[in-house]
């Protein structure tokens, strides 16, 4: 309950935050759980936890002030990184892991998407759904298309829905990865009968 209210149930349900998620979101920071009562989804954080504490302990002077203990964590977290070998790392030190990976360092340039062009029909809901990012997003068409064979041009983020046989223009989007479904548009209200 310190750092979630979300499993809380009652009063304090899904809506209602705490001071700390209060503070995460000010920050900016997406807060992740893992699953409750399952230790072993975070098994590298409690052996992390574990290492510490008994390092800490082994320690002839113990800390008396937080400040103490901040320059002891300091001091920790520089030997654990980088003079301590791990071996899940193969004996290396997690940053000589970090340095040796491509992925590690900016390479000054973002790749240009690769153009795709993907054959499909859109089902029976008047929907397609395609895969960006490692995440499915559904891209309505409207029920008017539904069962309609497809040629959808991919290019990054732009989508083209062309129809497979008239060459049509079906619909035109730029995918919002922040939205699993790609709405046709704002609905307009419809009039009310006089």
């Amino acid at each position: 309950m310190v750092f979630t209210t979300r499993f809380a149930g009652g009063q304090a349900g899904r809506d209602t935050i705490n001071g700390f998620q209060a503070e995460l979101r000010r920050l900016g920071v997406t807060q992740k759980h893992s699953r409750p009562n399952h230790p072993t989804t975070c098994g590298k954080v409690e052996r992390f936890h574990q290492t510490l504490k008994k390092w800490l302990k082994a320690k002839p002077q113990q800390p008396h002030t937080v400040a103490e203990l901040q320059t002891l964590c300091d001091t920790f977290l520089a030997y654990y990184n980088s003079r301590r070998p791990h071996r899940s790392l193969n004996r290396q030190t997690p940053m000589a892991a970090y340095q040796a990976r491509p992925k590690a360092t900016p390479t000054g340039s973002t790749p240009e998407p690769q153009p795709r062009v993907r054959r499909d029909i859109i089902d029976s809901d008047g929907k397609l759904t395609l895969r960006h990012a490692g995440r499915l997003h559904h891209i309505g068409v409207g029920r008017t298309h539904a069962r309609t064979p497809i040629l959808m041009l991919i290019n990054g983020r732009d989508i083209r829905i062309i129809h497979a046989h008239t060459g049509e223009l079906i619909r035109e989007l730029t995918l919002n990865p922040a939205v699993d479904y790609q709405t046709r548009g704002v609905r307009k209200p419809r009039p009310k009968p006089s």
